[in-house]
């Protein structure tokens, strides 16, 4: 019960954070370079580990699929399953999981340790409101930042799937072959679908790991609590939301 208690505490508390953080979007344009900041931050600094990651899943997701179709003879359909499975699923879930691994811990440190060091308290007390300059750039940098991300992830992602099928043995499939099975399956409803979830995704991560930052309370042990706690919570969320999303958009 207590446990139960606490979750929804914490969904109320980080409902709240939002709405008061959606009170100064008029204050977006003086704050553009904190945007910027935010963008390069969570974007720049992101897309090596996304494009890596991605190039490995949809190398993997075309050679299982390869090895599982061969008795069939159904290879050409491998660019189909990688192409479809990248757009609306694993793109966006991967680049959500990284979202939340390398940014989101971030995030929850800088804001746990300024909490900590009373740094917020002294925003406050000078009449700034921390939502306004701490919470929404990141926010706003990060709806801008996921669908970028998203696109290259899927970009990368099927490129992996045309290396391992043209130079492994037992699928021997061109480019040509694989990219017009691509083309075939993958609609702009699938693209976009994928792009719709990163969105929600980007923002729930955002959202709970400057929540958790700024509700640590303690010295700085809690700050790597509160950075262990966020992330969990924001790899438990992603799949929560996933099942939801999924079924409004089908």
């Amino acid at each position: 019960m207590k446990q139960l208690r606490s979750i929804l505490e914490g969904i109320g508390s980080a409902i709240f954070l939002m709405l008061r953080s959606a009170s100064f979007v008029g204050t977006i344009p003086s704050q553009f370079a904190r945007v910027i900041e935010q963008c390069y931050l969570i974007g720049y600094t992101t897309l090596p580990i996304v494009a890596i990651l991605c190039f490995f899943v949809g190398s993997v997701l075309a050679l299982q699929a390869g090895y599982s179709m061969q008795d069939f003879q159904a290879q050409q359909f491998i660019g189909s399953l990688v192409g479809l499975s990248m757009a609306r699923e694993l793109g966006p879930m991967m680049v959500s999981i990284l979202l939340a691994g390398r940014v989101g811990s971030a995030v929850t440190a800088e804001l746990a340790s300024m909490k900590v060091y009373q740094e917020v308290d002294a925003l406050v007390t000078m009449n700034i409101s921390p939502e306004r300059i701490l919470v929404l750039p990141r926010l706003v940098a990060v709806l801008v930042m996921m669908p970028v991300l998203t696109i290259i992830a899927n970009l990368v992602g099927w490129y992996g799937g045309a290396v391992v099928c043209r130079y492994t043995g037992f699928i021997a499939i061109g480019p040509e072959s694989y990219f017009a099975a691509v083309r075939h399956v993958v609609k702009f409803k699938d693209v976009f679908d994928g792009m719709v979830k990163a969105e929600v995704f980007g923002f729930a991560v955002v959202l709970v790991c400057c929540n958790i930052g700024l509700n640590t309370r303690g010295g700085p042990r809690e700050i790597g609590a509160s950075v262990t706690r966020a992330v969990v919570a924001s790899l438990i969320l992603i799949l929560v939301l996933d099942y939801f999303v999924t079924k409004v958009l089908i």
